[in-house]
């Protein structure tokens, strides 16, 4: 879910214009996981461009307050979204946490690094969910710390089904800057895309996994 519509827009627009997103539907990427893409995104550009990572520092700033209340801490998962997390936490005046993909193989074994206390009430920072997986073992790695996870805010999100289910089945609370639906009207708006690219890119997204171009 986003925060709001006009964030949304603006937020999907400021991804386009410094080519953090970028959409081929023409030559497709390819993913990690091995999927054909007509679109790829790298949210990390955002902290070299000052007002843009301003922008999104505020924007999270605010609508984090104002949907969850404000949290003990912010924690960022590493590592796209450790640099925009430091940002909120700073800026919200809250301690900071980062989260690893899994815990370190020597010195204390953190796969959470910094100062967290049980019960603490803690708002995951993401810069992008795509299945939410790997977002979401963040999440488990900071309830077993004993952290109180109010919800989780990320830049943009594809959108899937998927994704949708398994934040669900987690109960935890997504809420994005943007998403792919507003990305597509306003790439179309101010014609970064034809018609016949916005119908491929639609088309992508109902089967993600099993897409590839004709």
């Amino acid at each position: 879910m986003i925060f709001n519509k006009d964030t949304a827009e603006k937020t999907a627009e400021l991804l386009l214009q410094i080519n953090a997103i970028k959409l081929n539907p023409g030559n497709p990427f390819t993913w990690a996981s091995g999927w054909k893409s007509p679109i790829y995104c790298d949210n990390r550009l955002i902290l070299s461009f000052p007002p843009i990572r301003n922008y999104v520092r505020d924007e999270f700033s605010k609508n984090i307050e104002k949907q969850f209340g404000k949290p003990d801490v912010i924690a960022g998962v590493a590592t796209g979204a450790i640099g925009i997390g430091m940002l909120v936490a700073e800026s919200l005046g809250l301690p900071f946490v980062y989260v690893r993909p899994e815990a370190k193989k020597h010195g204390r074994l953190n796969q959470v690094e910094g100062f967290l206390q049980k019960g603490q009430n803690v708002v995951v920072v993401e810069d992008l969910i795509s299945t939410g997986n790997s977002s979401l073992l963040a999440v488990e790695a900071l309830r077993a710390a004993g952290a109180n996870i109010k919800g989780m805010a990320a830049i943009f999100t594809y959108g899937f089904d998927v994704a949708d289910q398994n934040f669900k089945n987690a109960k935890v609370d997504l809420y994005t800057l943007s998403n792919y639906q507003n990305l597509l009207n306003l790439a179309v708006a101010k014609s970064y895309i034809s018609e016949k690219e916005e119908k491929t890119l639609r088309e992508w997204s109902v089967s993600p996994s099993t897409w590839d171009i004709v």
